[in-house]
């Protein structure tokens, strides 16, 4: 469940379901709240699973698992994979190396069994491996204006610079670790970690001291981030083999084995995937799994869609054939065309907009 769910309540919000999780759906106006992200800030409690990796042996370790390498200095982080061995993804996370600890943002319900599993793998290896997912509290926040807003309770260094770096400081009476996202949303983006206990205080502080900030919940996360572009576990990545969502900011084809490794390295030496991850405008929203067609032909399925906030008209993501060279296309029982991504220019990229080799 969310850490501060009387809090929420107390706000307006109805809940939902990610990863087995209870999450914030809204607070009454998704669409509003998209739009005062998409023009000045919101702030959002994330439902992350979160697993400590701890040893001399953490990195190491932690490493030879992903598909990404592991930064060996604190304050950096970077996001990865765990593939299975026919290169699928099996899940993604973000890892940060907090000096004697690693710190692992997962799915929310897969950090128990990923924690799990790898305590099977460490033989003799010296790391120490604990689900915390209840120990923290994480909030995102997001617009144009995010960095002055965390700036204005921040007490301590500035806000970090550069996509996934952090640094620490204090909010009241509060310790937090400031985190420079990824930009998933297409926008300025932070997420504040804090012990659960300071929870409220925290948030409490991001949505009212200094800059005021709007509250939003995961029906306008999607919003956000299917307009920017933005592959996400659930609804894009699961299962796929990580060439064909794009996402070459998890991959570093350099590093040693991993998992899956021989997979997607054949599939990049190759030079293009089987298929690819595509913006859509429609006339309708489509359904989640809806067939995709050109010229009578069976050519791609919808991930998800959304009726566009910002645009005011239905956009969608979708797999389709690499080589697919239409734009006008049929979407279940409505009709579209393949546009380019993103769909809304925002004050930031986000770091998983699909890019291909040339």
């Amino acid at each position: 469940m969310t850490v501060l769910e009387g809090f929420h309540e107390d706000h307006g919000a109805t809940f939902t379901e990610r990863g087995g999780r209870r999450v914030v759906g809204n607070y009454g106006r998704p669409a509003q709240a998209h739009k005062a992200v998409r023009n000045v800030v919101g702030v959002i409690e994330m439902g992350y699973g979160v697993v400590l990796v701890e040893g001399a042996d953490r990195v190491e370790f932690v490493d030879n698992a992903i598909s990404n390498t592991v930064p060996t200095e604190d304050g950096q982080g970077v996001y990865a994979l765990l593939l299975d061995p026919q290169g699928r993804v099996e899940l993604d996370m973000y890892v940060y190396n907090a000096g004697e600890r690693l710190l692992l943002f997962t799915p929310p319900d897969e950090a128990a069994p990923l924690a799990e599993d790898w305590r099977g793998k460490t033989f003799i290896q010296d790391v120490d491996i604990t689900v915390a997912t209840d120990d923290f509290a994480v909030f995102g926040v997001h617009g144009p204006k995010a960095t002055e807003k965390v700036a204005s309770v921040l007490t301590g260094p500035g806000a970090p610079e550069g996509a996934l770096s952090f640094d620490r400081g204090s909010m009241g009476d509060a310790g937090v670790t400031v985190i420079a996202t990824d930009a998933l949303t297409g926008e300025e983006g932070y997420e504040v970690v804090c012990a659960a206990d300071k929870a409220e205080e925290v948030l409490d502080a991001l949505l009212y001291f200094g800059m005021a900030a709007t509250p939003f919940g995961y029906d306008t996360w999607d919003s956000l981030t299917l307009e920017a572009g933005t592959p996400l576990f659930e609804t894009e990545l699961e299962g796929r083999i990580p060439n064909v969502a794009g996402i070459r900011n998890a991959l570093n084809f350099d590093k040693g084995c991993f998992v899956g490794q021989e997979v997607v390295s054949r599939v990049e030496n190759r030079g293009q995937p089987s298929r690819r991850l595509v913006g859509l405008v429609c006339e309708e929203v489509p359904e989640a799994g809806a067939t995709v067609t050109a010229n009578g032909d069976d050519v791609g399925e919808v991930t998800r869609a959304v009726q566009s906030p910002l645009r005011d008209e239905p956009i969608a993501l979708a797999y389709v054939e690499y080589g697919l060279d239409a734009t006008d296309v049929t979407v279940g029982n409505t009709t579209g065309s393949i546009e380019p991504l993103p769909f809304v220019e925002g004050s930031q990229q986000s770091g998983r907009l699909p890019t291909y080799p040339n």
